[in-house]
């Protein structure tokens, strides 16, 4: 890891931490980029539920539709 990678770290707060988590929880499921990282940004989204549906067979766009 560069020297200007570890800055970038050390400067994220605890809520910018939890939403990278969040947004590569997302992903792995199956959300594109941009869908992953607004849904990691919402406080009012449950995580778990994202992730269920995509889990459960709803097609990611369609969940997005849902959750928002």
């Amino acid at each position: 890891m560069a020297a200007t990678e570890l800055n970038i770290f050390a400067e994220e707060t605890e809520w910018d931490k939890v939403e990278r988590w969040r947004a590569e929880a997302l992903e792995k499921v199956g959300y594109d980029l941009s869908s992953a990282l607004e849904l990691a940004g919402r406080h009012d989204v449950d995580l778990h539920q994202a992730v269920e549906l995509v889990e459960a067979g709803c097609p990611p766009e369609l969940a997005l539709k849902i959750l928002l």
